[in-house]
């Protein structure tokens, strides 16, 4: 389950482009509060603070816990991070309130596991991942680190769906109305060149004969 992590912040009491360049000048960063029926707030938070809970690598799909300081720590879900485009430092940020057992929406990485289990890789295929996330809707106080999919028993030319998938109790896809892939395993690129090359020199070697037995016959 993911981590729940405390973000200290302050209400902002100016807003706006200028008010926005002064508190990065300073080393914060804007964010705004919103959601669960309440009115926006604008506060702003540190940024190398930020920085390091970005660095977890699963901050968009956990828990944040903003502190103004005011002994009411709101319960929050990131649901977007604005990056500058040159320096890719963090612009500005919105977080959803939210209650404790709310139903969200939340994106969890996949890892696959058992690779050694997978025949076809084995034989030298190779996995391709189509979905290296899952969109799922899940209780807010029991949002999944990560979804583990096994490869145990894939051979090429499998693929691994959302059905042979386990997910956490409570836990389901946005996506209902279709079986989707999560990974194929396809035969290796060295392999389909091979063959290709193959096929390539029989249709020319063809051409060549057939060439000949023009001439022959002229």
């Amino acid at each position: 389950m993911s981590d729940q992590l405390t973000l200290n912040a302050e209400t902002r009491d100016r807003v706006g482009k200028g008010a926005s360049r002064a508190l990065r000048r300073e080393g914060r960063v804007p964010a705004v509060l919103y959601g669960n029926k309440k009115n926006p707030v604008g506060v702003h938070v540190e940024e190398r603070a930020l920085m390091k809970l970005l660095g977890t690598g699963h901050f968009m799909n956990s828990v944040i816990m903003i502190d103004t300081g005011d002994g009411k720590p709101v319960r929050t879900l990131p649901k977007d991070v604005a990056f500058d485009v040159v320096t890719d430092r963090p612009m500005h940020v919105d977080f959803l309130r939210i209650s404790e057992h709310a139903k969200v929406t939340v994106n969890v990485p996949v890892v696959f596991v058992e690779e050694e289990e997978a025949p076809g890789i084995k034989r030298g295929g190779v996995l391709n991942v189509v979905r290296h996330e899952l969109e799922l809707e899940v209780d807010a106080a029991s949002i999944p680190d990560q979804i583990e999919v096994s490869l145990k028993g894939l051979d090429v030319g499998d693929s691994v769906h959302i059905s042979h998938v386990k997910l956490p109790d409570g836990a389901s896809p946005t996506v209902t109305d279709r079986d989707f892939t999560i990974a194929t395993l396809v035969a290796p690129s060295a392999l389909k060149s091979s063959e290709g090359d193959t096929t390539k020199d029989g249709e020319e070697g063809e051409a060549e004969a057939a060439a000949e037995e023009g001439t022959a016959e002229e």
